[in-house]
């Protein structure tokens, strides 16, 4: 008799965002089953967990015994239902390389810092690199500027791309690059000359911190939520270039589950471990 797929979930609990999938595990072969993204907006992230988790394995006609490892990643250990944890950096790798099988790095751009994770072609992370505590590398920053330039997250990227003369944006601190902002308003600079700006700065010093890990070739995934700004990724591109790296940084209308999906997939590789060693009651 075949055995019955496994089922497994991953859960990464962000600064702002809960990201969350269901994967079905069929021998080598994975298929989604779910995914869903909460936004925090100030509510207790470990009750709109469990209520988006029961939620998706409803839709799913599924129950919480039904999964056969709940992993959580990123804040989410609290978590009281969770079978075990991940570290951030090691699924967001395994993330990157399921998004894209090319991958040797991901670029890990989220809420309040920058990450840059090599990869082998196995996800196992060889080295990794953190922005510093200035947020002027994060996500948070892009939307605080946003918001003060009174547009809207998903008009960010777009007018990015559509910035003829870009100017330039402090890249050492978050209090600089804001004051640097006030004063090209006062000066009537738009604000996709703004923004460009920023996504230049943005994209210095990650393409540093991919430099400082020894990533000079090849494919770079982009996870987290600022994965999907196309012009942040499309500065990306444009400076890795001009600093003769030989990079391609690519993205996935997935990237933003990225922790979560390597959080499912480590999940079921410790469960099948643990079910060869007799000892699944200890996960």
């Amino acid at each position: 008799m075949k055995p019955t797929p496994l089922i497994t979930a991953g859960i990464d609990v962000g600064t702002g965002m809960i990201k969350m999938v269901l994967f079905g595990h069929d021998g080598d072969a994975v298929t989604w089953r779910a995914r869903r993204l909460e936004k925090i907006r100030r509510r207790d992230p470990y009750r709109l967990t469990a209520e988006a988790y029961d939620e998706m394995l409803a839709q799913e006609g599924l129950g919480r015994d039904d999964i056969a490892y709940c992993a959580t990643t990123g804040e989410g250990e609290s978590i009281a239902f969770h079978t075990g944890h991940f570290y951030s950096m090691t699924t967001h790798a395994r993330g990157a390389l399921f998004l894209d099988s090319e991958a040797r790095a991901a670029l890990d751009i989220g809420a309040l810092h920058g990450r840059a994770i090599r990869v082998d072609e196995r996800g196992k992370v060889l080295d990794y690199k953190m922005t510093s505590q200035c947020a002027s590398g994060s996500g948070q920053f892009l939307e605080n500027i946003a918001r003060y330039l009174g547009v809207a997250q998903d008009e960010i990227g777009p007018l990015s791309l559509s910035a003829e003369t870009p100017e330039t944006v402090s890249g050492i601190c978050a209090v600089l690059a804001e004051t640097d902002v006030i004063n090209m308003v006062s000066r009537n600079i738009s604000a996709a000359n703004i923004l460009k700006g920023i996504h230049l700065s943005m994209a210095d010093r990650l393409a540093k911190l991919l430099k400082s890990i020894g990533v000079a070739d090849g494919v770079v995934m982009a996870t987290g939520g600022l994965a999907l700004d196309e012009g942040l990724v499309a500065t990306l591109n444009e400076v890795t270039a001009r600093q003769n790296m030989e990079v391609e940084v690519r993205t996935s209308p997935d990237s933003i589950f990225a922790g979560a999906i390597g959080a499912a997939l480590w999940g079921a590789f410790r469960y099948r471990k643990l079910a060869e060693l007799g000892r699944l009651q200890a996960a």
